[in-house]
This record gives structure tokens, C-alpha cells and sequence, in this order.
């Protein structure tokens, strides 16, 4: 994982210009986790960061606060980011975490209402409790991720009110760990989240976009083209974030139907 020690030197030498903006520091004054810019982020500038990525090692996220009429902009400006030098997404097999979640799953689902292993079952056809396995990586074509990513960040930024944040940091998922975003804390630790999210950057084509207090939105260049194509990937979200599922389409097979043919996944931890 690329230490963030040298953040400062990389925004010194980015040659693509930035906006007013600031540096966010961890709570026991450890070196910077992030830039974020002090407004919403001008349009193309994701696009613009993400094609300098590969010199500046600067990846760019759009970030999100809990709530938008908070001037006190949370996670991200208000010491709630939780770096750990535990935190090493490559110390992790995402397959066995993936697995090891499906068949904890059911702790979840008992909790939003699912009363016992046949409703779950149900709820999880046509796999049930059996973890299914991963599903097959996609072929990806050269560019096309990259493409996708920016087009989703276009998209977010015209519709949404997002700052800008810059980690030092080899891809999305990485960043994610480098600046100890804890989104997900009700369900895994960062590390392991980041570890199955950079599964899905070189099996899927997959970017992490934008961040938010307790949502991700990902492009993806080359969803299912079928139901029986979208559901082993369904099963994978649903380990992710099985909020998905319990309490969201409350069937697997319904959310396997969202992911047809859709670039964008969005996941929310309750």
C-alpha cells in the first residue's frame, strides 16, 4: 500500500491546477490523509486528475458529507477518518472474505427481520445459504475503465454537491484504507472492504468514484448482459453490503435484476 507520508511533495509537483483547498490530518497528528477542496468540485476536474494519476500517484475522489446542510462537512472535516498501520488491504484473500461474510449473512438478516434460515434462504435464491463462489472476471477492454470512471464523475458532479479529495494512493480502494474512511464499520473493517474492492478493480474493470459517510459509488465499463450473468456478481454485493438485500430489494434475485446492464454500483452501510 502506497504510504501517504508523501502527499504534501505530490500536490507540490501536480501539474493540473487545483482549487482552494486543504489538507485533513488524523486526530494524533500523524502526517496528511487528504487534500479536499473548500467547495463542490468544478466539473471535468475528476476526469483531468484520474488521466494524471499514473505520474502524480494522486487519486482523485469526489466526497460526500452525511448531510449537506452540515457546514461541518462529515467524515471528511471532522476527524472521523481512522488510518491504522493494520490497515493493509493485501494481507486479505477477497475470495475467503467474501465467503466468510456470505455465511455470517445470516446475522444480518435476522437483525432486519428475516426470523430464520428459510426466509433467508429465500431471500437468497437460488443460492440460499451456500456461498456460490466468485463470480468470472469480465473482459475488459484497454481504456475502458478509465473512460467509465470519468464519465460516472461527470455525471455525479453535475447532479451532485461534492468536493474533491486527493489521496496518495495506487487506485480507488487503496485510497480508501490510505485515508481510514470507515463507512462500512457496522459491517467489516476498511482494510478488508478495500481488499474485495481491489478484487473488483482488476476482475471488473471496477473505480471507486465518490465516497460518502457511509456510501460508495463505483463505475463498472462492462456490466451482466443477463440475469443468470448478474447473480454470482449480485452474491458478491450482497457479502459486501447486505444491506443490498435485507434492507433494500429484499431478494437476491431482484437486486441481480438492478445490475443488468447498469455502469454505476452504489452501496450504503446502515
Amino acid at each position: 500500500m502506497t504510504p501517504h507520508p508523501d502527499l504534501a511533495a505530490a500536490l507540490a509537483d501536480l501539474t493540473v491546477p487545483l482549487p482552494p483547498g486543504r489538507l485533513v490530518h488524523a486526530d494524533d497528528g500523524r502526517e496528511p490523509l487528504l487534500w479536499i477542496s473548500d467547495a463542490p468540485a468544478p466539473a471535468g476536474l475528476w476526469a483531468q486528475l484520474h488521466r494524471a494519476h499514473p505520474r502524480s500517484g494522486l487519486w482523485p475522489l469526489l466526497l460526500s458529507p452525511l448531510d449537506h446542510s452540515d457546514a461541518d462537512y462529515r467524515p471528511w472535516l471532522t476527524g472521523e477518518l481512522y488510518p491504522t498501520d493494520a490497515a493493509i488491504p493485501e494481507l486479505y484473500d477477497p475470495a475467503a472474505l467474501l465467503g466468510s461474510w456470505w455465511e455470517t449473512g445470516s446475522e444480518d438478516g435476522e437483525d432486519d427481520g428475516y426470523g430464520d434460515d428459510e426466509d433467508l434462504a429465500e431471500a437468497l435464491a437460488p443460492y440460499g445459504l451456500t456461498w456460490p463462489g466468485t463470480a468470472p472476471a469480465a473482459d475488459v477492454p484497454e481504456g475502458a475503465a478509465g473512460s467509465e470512471a470519468q464519465e460516472l464523475a461527470d455525471v455525479l458532479q453535475c447532479v451532485k454537491d461534492v468536493r474533491l479529495g486527493l489521496v496518495r494512493a495506487g487506485g480507488g480502494a487503496e485510497a480508501l484504507a490510505v485515508c481510514g474512511w470507515n463507512g462500512p464499520t457496522n459491517h467489516a473493517d476498511i482494510a478488508k472492504i478495500a481488499a474485495v474492492l481491489a478484487d473488483w478493480e482488476r476482475r471488473f474493470g471496477a473505480r471507486v468514484v465518490e465516497a460518502g459517510f457511509d456510501t460508495l459509488e463505483l463505475s463498472v465499463p462492462v456490466p451482466p448482459a443477463t440475469l443468470a450473468e448478474a447473480l454470482p456478481l449480485a452474491a458478491e454485493h450482497t457479502s459486501l453490503c447486505p444491506d443490498l438485500v435485507f434492507q433494500g430489494t429484499g431478494s437476491l434475485t431482484d437486486y441481480a435484476e438492478q445490475l443488468v446492464g447498469a455502469h454505476q454500483w452504489s452501496f450504503w452501510w446502515d
